[in-house]
């Protein structure tokens, strides 16, 4: 094997070493928090692009392949705009997409990107270009469900949308600029990196191994359709996720905030994003419930959960995390004992750090 296969090698165990040790790092990314105005959503987008490895690294192949910036400006500029068409129409128009596809799709979007690389430049890039707008849809799918994981309100959703995909694009700016400038430094102080092949062999790797294991970990929601927006757990009914927290602040004080406290609510946006469960419940609520949620919500075996008083909450109890909300009309520990057991299963409720 020649030197460059080695290093090839090398670095494609350590990829394989990360995927495998740290399964939620190949969901790559979830939105964290939520904002009460038009600007946070900015916001949201560029934090949202800025920490999706994946997507990043598409634009990196894309950037390292075209090998000039006036065909790179152009292959970055159609996978945006690619991007930008099926964010918009999937979030306006309610799509309910199983994102398990779409992630793996994504993933083997590296791979794509990766081999084209180790063959060559293509003498004909119509072909490629055609390709990288096809990619840019399908990743366009994966920041809508992202996005709508938010639960965005019915009214000012296109502002919010439209704000959301200009983040989006900044973040993704914001990384050609790095990426240009970091590779010119390392080239620069590591002649080796100039043979590009071993940055292809990378991408190829991270894609294959992200794609298994999102395709294991999923337990067969890969080939199911997408989640039913309602379900029956107890006493209590479990439907998609239609809680959102303003974002901005940090992490809570303290678990579990009485009922006559005021709620850190930036504070719950913060920690959501982190697979926190945040727990809401009625201040009118009898004391012996508010009790039994005080007992759940400081429990160390119990895992992250915060929980607050909402004043204008009807239902009693409301359980939430990034993707889905439980709703009770009375305390029932067992219901959100499971509730919060299922979504800590879930590769998803670890972040990538």
């Amino acid at each position: 094997m020649s030197a460059a296969g080695r290093r090839t090698a090398a670095v494609s165990a350590m990829v394989v070493m990360t995927l495998l040790a740290a399964p939620g790092i190949a969901w790559a990314h979830g939105v964290g928090g939520s904002s009460e105005t038009v600007g946070g959503f900015v916001w949201l987008g560029t934090k949202h692009m800025l920490a999706g490895w994946d997507h990043l690294l598409f634009v990196g192949g894309i950037l390292l392949l075209a090998g000039e910036m006036r065909r790179a400006a152009k292959l970055i500029s159609l996978f945006a705009l690619g991007h930008s068409i099926t964010l918009f129409t999937a979030t306006v128009a309610d799509w309910h997409i199983n994102p398990v596809p779409v992630d793996i799709v994504v993933a083997l979007s590296l791979v794509f990107v990766g081999v084209v690389g180790l063959r060559g430049r293509p003498k004909n890039w119509s072909w490629f270009a055609v390709a990288v707008l096809s990619f840019g849809l399908v990743h366009g799918l994966g920041l809508s469900t992202r996005l709508q994981d938010l639960g965005l309100p019915s009214d000012g959703l296109i502002p919010r949308v439209l704000a959301f995909n200009v983040g989006v694009e900044i973040g993704q700016l914001i990384a050609v600029v790095a990426m240009f400038m970091l590779g010119d430094v390392l080239r620069h102080y590591l002649p080796r990196l100039r043979d590009t092949r071993l940055s292809h062999g990378v991408l190829v790797a991270a894609g294959v191994i992200a794609a298994a294991v999102l395709a294991i970990t999923s337990g067969g929601d890969a080939l199911r359709p997408v989640q039913p927006t309602s379900e029956a757990l107890g006493d209590c009914e479990v439907t998609d996720r239609d809680l959102s927290f303003p974002a901005g602040g940090g992490h809570p004080t303290k678990d579990f905030f009485e009922p006559t406290e005021t709620v850190p609510a930036t504070s719950f946006g913060h920690v959501i994003g982190d697979g926190y469960v945040i727990v809401t419940y009625r201040p009118d609520l009898p004391a012996e419930q508010v009790s039994q949620l005080r007992g759940f919500v400081t429990d160390p075996s119990g895992g992250k959960v915060v929980g607050g008083s909402a004043p204008e909450q009807k239902a009693a109890v409301k359980a939430t995390h990034v993707y889905r909300t439980l709703t009770c009309t009375t305390v029932d520990p067992d219901a959100l004992a499971e509730f919060t057991r299922d979504w800590f299963d879930d590769p998803r409720s670890t972040p990538p750090e």
